[in-house]
Formats: C-alpha cells, sequence, structure tokens
C-alpha cells in the first residue's frame, strides 16, 4: 500500500485541493486508489494549513460525482435491454435472464438507497453506478444521491484526518480488513453466479440430448397388431 501512498500524498501536497477532487474521481473509477488513504490525508493537511478543509470537501464530493457519472454512462450505454439479449445466450455465464429480471425489479424498488447508502462502502461505491446506468435512473437524481452520501463520507474521513493529525493513517488500517471483507465478498458471489449459470446452462444442453447419448431424436416405435 506504501507504493499507492506516497505518490497520493504527493499529488495532494503539489496540487492541493484540485489534486483531491482528481483523485476522487479516479479513485470512483479505479477503487484500488483508496479514498481511506485520500480523505484522511486531506483532513492531517487542513490542519496543518495546507490545505482549506471546506474546498478540499468540496473539491473530493465534486470528483466523487464526476466518477461515479463515468461509470453511470458506462451502465446507461449497455442499457437494460442489450443486458437482457446477453442473458439469453449460452455463452454468458455472468447473469441469468431471471437474475437480471430480479434485479431489475429490486433496483426499481430500492434504486434510491442503494445509490445512496453504496457510497459508504469500499468498491460498492463504485459498482453501484453501472446498475444506476443500466436502469436509466435520472440523471438529477443519481447526482443528488451520489453528493450527499459522496459528501457524508468525505466529511467523516475529512475530519477524522483533521483530529488525529499526524496519525491520520491509523483509519487505513482501521477501514482495510473491512475493504477486503467486502472485495472477498464479492469475488465470492460473482465466482457463485457464474457457476450457477453454468449449471444452468449445462442442464439445459443435456435435456436436448437423447437418452441413448446419440444427440439424435429417437424414431416413434410403430405398434404393431394382428388383424
Amino acid at each position: 500500500m506504501q507504493a499507492v501512498t506516497e505518490p497520493v500524498i504527493d499529488l495532494i501536497e503539489s496540487v492541493g485541493e484540485l489534486g483531491v477532487g482528481a483523485l476522487l474521481a479516479l479513485e470512483t473509477v479505479l477503487p484500488p486508489i483508496p479514498s481511506e488513504v485520500i480523505l484522511p490525508f486531506a483532513g492531517y493537511a487542513a490542519a496543518t494549513g495546507r490545505l482549506d478543509p471546506v474546498l478540499a470537501w468540496a473539491a473530493a464530493t465534486v470528483g466523487s460525482v464526476v466518477g461515479a457519472f463515468i461509470l453511470y454512462g458506462l451502465g446507461r450505454a449497455l442499457g437494460y435491454d442489450r443486458l437482457l439479449d446477453l442473458s439469453r445466450r449460452r455463452w454468458f455465464f455472468l447473469l441469468s435472464t431471471a437474475d437480471l429480471n430480479r434485479g431489475h425489479r429490486f433496483f426499481a424498488k430500492h434504486g434510491r438507497a442503494v445509490v445512496f447508502f453504496g457510497r459508504f462502502i469500499p468498491l460498492v461505491r463504485s459498482v453501484v453506478s453501472v446498475p444506476a446506468g443500466i436502469e436509466r435512473m435520472p440523471a438529477p437524481r443519481f447526482a443528488a444521491l451520489t453528493a450527499a452520501g459522496s459528501g457524508i463520507w468525505n466529511a467523516l474521513f475529512i475530519a477524522a484526518g483533521y483530529q488525529l493529525g499526524e496519525n491520520y493513517a491509523v483509519i487505513e488500517q482501521w477501514i482495510a480488513p473491512v475493504s477486503t471483507a467486502v472485495v472477498v465478498s464479492l469475488a465470492a458471489g460473482l465466482v457463485w453466479l457464474v457457476v450457477r449459470r453454468r449449471r444452468a446452462v449445462d442442464g439445459e444442453s443435456s435435456d436436448v440430448v437423447d437418452g441413448d447419448g446419440s444427440g439424435e431424436p429417437s424414431e416413434p416405435e410403430l405398434e404393431l397388431t394382428s388383424r
């Protein structure tokens, strides 16, 4: 993590509040750049007079919204209809049509909460923008929910870094196990979806094969009767 932390600190020190915003935009699109490093250091830099805390928070929130809209745009370009068509193809092992329909209904009912609260969960705050775009959540609503959730998250971590001073790095140590658990859980969920989809496709394939293994339909048997 040191290889990531040092360039982040150097950029913030050289560019200031704009660097915080640029890094948060990148962090939203590229989750390996951790906001748990960016924001506490921005708070520490504000405590030492090198940054304005309000401007750093505003830049971070704008950067979060900009990054989220990049992924939202990708989801919108993909679209529900195209994803539905992909889900019907045998080689597409990520989601079945039933999975997609369940997700569609869930997001239609809980989409606002998902977008807002997703901003508080590492990695999820990046991923959640894609289904919002797929489901074509209105852009003003998406922007407002993202700004609200990200604004709270950014304020908390900047304030923590401000209070902790030179010990701001301990925040990363607290958050690292949570981030790892989230990544592992999402990866396990993805593997489970792929395996389940693959088994379903294999099951459908076996159904079309005749019991003798030839794959050819059997000829109907003729019943012989004596007259």
